[in-house]
């Protein structure tokens, strides 16, 4: 089994009690809910890559991010060719801010990395397939909202 570490950098987008998801189109987390971002790029700094990347999961070209938090977790999973892998996936996890309140968001994905993105109540996040980065941030939401 091949074993690697994957560094990405991923925006929480929280408005009026819902959250903005991306549906994955490959990987590990095929058909799950996801935190828009993806890979820096060489030479790229993490709030260049969270720009980048959300404006082609999302479609929003004006956001600015403030790094909030690091995450990491391990997932054994099977390609669609039938290999298994492991990876080691590390988040640097930004909360993400618009600059303009009222942007559409891009509903139809690359169908390459994200089959399109769509704001999710937070209520509902228990019962739809989320990725264990979702899961994180959203339980810190919740403890949050204890204190």
């Amino acid at each position: 089994m091949e074993k690697y570490t994957h560094l990405g950098v991923y925006g929480v987008l929280i408005q009026d009690r819902s959250i903005l998801l991306i549906r994955k189109a490959r990987g590990p987390y095929l058909g799950k809910w996801d935190l828009p971002g993806g890979s820096i790029e060489f030479g790229e700094e993490p709030g260049q890559t969270l720009k980048r990347e959300f404006l082609e999961e999302t479609g929003l070209p004006d956001i600015e991010g403030h790094m909030k938090t690091a995450v990491s977790c391990t997932i054994i999973y099977e390609q669609a060719d039938g290999v298994r892998e492991e990876m080691h996936h590390i988040g640097l996890i930004y909360q993400v801010k618009l600059k303009q309140v009222k942007a559409p968001i891009k509903r139809h994905g690359d169908q390459k990395d994200s089959l399109g993105a769509e704001w999710i109540p937070l209520e509902k996040l228990k019962f739809i397939p989320i990725t264990p980065f979702v899961e994180m941030v959203t339980q810190e939401l919740d403890e949050d909202n204890k204190e």
